[in-house]
């Protein structure tokens, strides 16, 4: 044992040293395969200006708004158009949820805004106002369609501490219609209705008697209020022909509609949880389906009636086996990707694929890989042709 002692003694310094010189040797490594990348940097700027691509916008001939032409010879209509256009197609995250969520929704506001007189183009203006998603903004306008409580009251919806029908979509809409009504009957020009709806009533006469306009187009604006109509516009554009903005999309890629049941309550509910599972729900769903309830309670005395939704028994939004095709959704069947384009996209003689090559390929064996001719590989890859590719190196291979 004291032999032991005296060898760990004796050794204890060079036992530390050993897991920092391993440490070392990974690190040495580490740092010795990054500089000795067999990708250069002029190979990899060749690669990047060949495969990225940014595309420039064409604008519509043709644009209006609720039936109003939009005045494209004017150059500062032109590139305010095109600014949103530019935005909205590339910020795609934003402009896919865009698309799937009016899939869902426009199918509950369309049929309001027809009954109410309001052209259908104002559908979008709930879309820009919140994304189909009940924020609340820093001045506290709520909802789908962004009602300050003042407004929201003076157009017939029930804010209480129980319940706020800024959060209901259908009544919101039918709120929704009345400003663009009174709107309309005040300026007679559907666009001016809509600019309105961003900067007031007020502020709009404000600006057409200060700067003796009648057109939203001749205004001068605030910075948000400028690009109102525009943004209205862009996104009509890009949700009403997705594939000419480069939306590849399919049915089954958007949200359904909810197929859904009403019941209606005259009565207070003191626990909306136990509620929802006596009717075969859950409180989750309850509250996703009716977010204008506020509370996990609804305090009622007055017995006042109120439509409290739920999923349609035994319906689907979603197939296990094929995702979204149960539920039957009425779309442009012309909007949607097909096999067609995808045929095509495949025979689209400017596209690549890039192969690596492996220990003892040749040109012969590779153009055997990929049922290609020797020599339309070899043009492909005229930096290198005059010998046999490396192991690891890229070679460009034509799609035919």
């Amino acid at each position: 044992m004291e032999q032991v002692k005296t060898f760990l003694k004796r050794w204890y310094r060079h036992l530390l040293a050993l897991p920092v010189m391993v440490l070392l040797v990974l690190v040495f490594k580490i740092f010795n395969s990054s500089i000795s990348d067999p990708v250069s940097d002029e190979d990899y700027r060749k690669f990047f200006a060949a495969n990225y691509k940014v595309f420039g916008i064409t604008l519509p001939k043709d644009l209006n708004f609720a039936g109003e032409l939009v005045p494209l010879d004017d150059f500062t209509v032109r590139e305010s158009l095109e600014r949103e256009l530019m935005v909205n197609t590339y910020w795609q995250s934003q402009t896919l949820l865009f698309h799937k969520k009016c899939s869902r929704w426009f199918p509950v506001i369309e049929p309001i805004l027809k009954r109410n007189g309001v052209p259908d183009d104002f559908k979008y203006v709930a879309l820009i106002e919140s994304g189909f998603s009940n924020v609340v903004s820093p001045q506290k306008a709520t909802g789908f369609w962004q009602f300050i409580e003042p407004t929201a009251r003076n157009y017939g919806l029930e804010i209480t501490d129980d319940v706020d029908e800024r959060y209901h979509v259908e009544k919101a809409t039918e709120a929704a219609c009345k400003y663009f009504k009174e709107a309309y009957a005040k300026y007679n020009n559907w666009t001016l209705a809509a600019a309105s709806y961003n900067l007031g009533m007020g502020g709009v006469d404000k600006q057409l008697e200060k700067q003796q306009a009648n057109s939203y187009y001749n205004l001068y604006l605030n910075e948000e209020t400028s690009r109102y109509v525009f943004r209205i516009l862009a996104v009509k554009e890009i949700i009403s022909r997705p594939k000419a903005y480069g939306y590849q999309l399919r049915p089954r890629d958007l949200y359904p509609p909810i197929p859904t049941v009403s019941v209606a309550v005259d009565s207070s509910i003191t626990d909306l949880a136990a509620f929802a599972i006596k009717k075969g729900s859950t409180y989750k769903i309850l509250k996703l389906l009716n977010p204008w309830l506020l509370k996990s309670s609804l305090n009622n005395p007055a017995r006042k009636k109120y439509i409290l939704l739920f999923p349609k028994p035994g319906a689907k939004l979603y197939g296990l086996d094929d995702l979204g095709e149960t539920t039957k959704q009425v779309v442009d069947s012309t909007q949607f990707v097909t096999k067609a384009d995808l045929k095509q996209d495949s025979l689209n003689q400017n596209a690549i694929v890039i192969y690596v090559a492996v220990a003892n390929d040749t040109w012969e064996t590779i153009a055997k890989k990929h049922n290609l001719e020797k020599e339309k590989l070899l043009e492909a890859n005229k930096s290198i042709r005059t010998r046999e590719p490396n192991a690891g190196e890229q070679v460009v291979i034509p799609v035919q």
